[in-house]
């Protein structure tokens, strides 16, 4: 198998990583973990969960988009949230419906992981999401 490694134009630069791996034959995408930040860099909505949520999903949008898919591609969803308690989840679930008719996002939402973790690289960043999706 083939793969090809890129970061579409739009997502943040520099990285120490692709955004985005396509596996040709039966194509897989991989977007690597999207946070809520314009492609400069500028954070996105801080100190607010719902709309860190939508804005990570919009640059996993950017990110599916570049390799040639789209959301009705996702095979599987992976979020990781900052100090996650279910009494969060409103605010989880209205970043993801602000945003799921812009990018095209069916709800509900493919399969998904959501894991709570204590930190991600950066104090201000709230979520990451993380999407694999397969092209014929």
């Amino acid at each position: 198998m083939t793969v090809q490694y890129f970061t579409p134009e739009g997502m943040l630069r520099p990285a120490p990583y692709h955004h985005v791996a396509v596996g040709t034959g039966t194509r897989h995408v991989h977007v690597s973990g999207q946070i809520a930040r314009q492609a400069d860099g500028t954070p996105v909505a801080p100190g607010d969960l719902a709309g860190q949520v939508a804005q990570a999903l919009r640059n996993t949008s950017v990110g599916l988009a570049g390799a040639g898919a789209s959301f009705t591609d996702v095979l599987r969803l992976t979020f990781y949230v900052t100090h996650w308690s279910p009494d969060r989840i409103g605010d989880f679930m209205a970043g993801v419906e602000a945003v799921a008719d812009e990018i095209g996002l069916r709800l509900p939402i493919p399969p998904a992981s959501l894991i709570g973790v204590d930190y991600l690289f950066e104090p201000d960043v709230l979520v990451e999401v993380e999407a694999t999706a397969i092209l014929a």
